[in-house]
């Protein structure tokens, strides 16, 4: 594999985790979103998917998006009946979003984005080896 390969590879990694942190971001700033009418429902959490990306042209192979999705599981159902957003028996749904999961989630992203950062500059150390040994 050349330089410009996996160039190409860390680069999309660092596409895929840059995306992943602005949906965990997302995520977290909404953590206490509430619906606007009673009964509604309100902020549903985000995650981001991925799939291996193969570029056939140069042999390389790197990541892209799949998805964005909500995720389907349940929302916590708090009782506050004076709040203006309670149903009918006083509960109110607060978002299905987890600080702790999504802090876990944002320093393994951050992690990945740092592992491909790390690869890129590798990458660029040798090439200016190469250019050295050329002179």
């Amino acid at each position: 594999m050349d330089l410009k390969t996996s160039l190409g590879i860390s680069a999309s990694g660092l596409r895929a985790q840059s995306l992943r942190m602005r949906v965990i971001a997302e995520n977290l700033a909404n953590q206490d979103s509430v619906a606007e009418a009673p009964g509604g429902t309100p902020y549903r959490r985000r995650v981001a998917s991925f799939a291996a990306a193969v570029d056939r042209a140069n042999g390389g192979a790197g990541v892209k998006v799949r998805s964005i999705e909500a995720d389907r599981s349940d929302f916590i159902r708090v009782y506050q009946p004076g709040h203006p957003a309670a149903d009918g028996k006083g509960y109110v749904l607060k978002p299905n979003v987890n600080a702790l999961v999504e802090t876990a989630d944002m320093k393994a992203a951050q992690h990945s984005y740092e592992a491909n950062l790390n690869a890129i500059e590798a990458a660029k150390a040798m090439t200016m080896r190469t250019i050295d040994l050329l002179k």
